[in-house]
């Protein structure tokens, strides 16, 4: 009897014969769920790589290396993770090709090359928030989603009992157990997508912050090339 009992209590018991829309719940929940860690191991990869694209090129543009050099090289072995890269690239290209115009003034020539680099800089910036908004979705609905399976089930157990003459902890606790899944498996789908959200954010706005640095360091370089040049 005691062993009925249990089994009737086991997890997947709970879960079998809960009502169509608590298993519809907890299956929306479970993909959920799934998906935000398929985008959050994607995420964490891409963000390592762009940390080591980044900390490379930065250590060779700072060597001394001759800047149609390096445009060169970055050009011949494109590393696609590395943002700071595709701004660089996209500031010179625009630099060498105002240059090469006669009769192009130096701030129009500066202005090419910092509206170049800023484009460069919103396209990195769209790459660094993919998946944010679905993990911020994730994050705040799926309680509320996990708590509307709860209320739905709970109310079908009460329904239950006014069927019955005598109600017990026994008759009305499996009912309740299975309810209170979906808001379990919501909070297991929601406290990692949160997490995830305000750490990819966080080191988003690092990416950016550090992208804008260099765009600001490389256009000061360039700014005294044209003028040096012209003079």
């Amino acid at each position: 009897m005691e062993a009925n009992a249990v089994d009737h209590m086991s997890m997947w018991s709970l879960i079998s014969n809960a009502s169509f829309v608590v298993q519809l719940v907890m299956l929306i929940l479970v993909a959920a769920s799934v998906t935000s860690w398929i985008m959050i191991f994607q995420r964490s990869s891409l963000l390592r790589a762009a940390k080591r694209g980044l900390d490379t090129f930065e250590e060779r543009f700072w060597s001394g290396i001759d800047l149609s050099k390096l445009y060169r090289q970055a050009g011949s072995n494109p590393d696609p993770d590395s943002g700071v890269e595709q701004i660089f690239r996209a500031g010179f290209k625009e630099f060498s090709r105002l240059r090469q115009q006669p009769g192009v003034d130096p701030d129009a020539v500066m202005d090419g090359v910092n509206r170049a680099m800023r484009v460069a800089i919103s396209r990195e910036e769209e790459k660094l928030e993919q998946s944010l908004p679905f993990l911020a979705t994730v994050g705040s609905t799926s309680p509320y989603i996990g708590l509307f399976g709860t209320v739905w089930g709970i109310m079908n157990s009460f329904r239950g009992l006014a069927q019955v003459q005598q109600a017990t902890l026994a008759t009305v606790a499996p009912g309740i157990a299975e309810a209170l899944i979906a808001t379990a498996i919501g909070l297991f789908a929601a406290i990692p997508a949160v997490i995830a959200y305000n750490r990819f954010a966080a080191r988003g706005e690092m990416f950016i912050g550090r992208y804008y640095t260099f765009a600001d360091e490389f256009q000061a370089i360039l700014h005294r090339k044209v003028h040096t040049s012209d003079d």
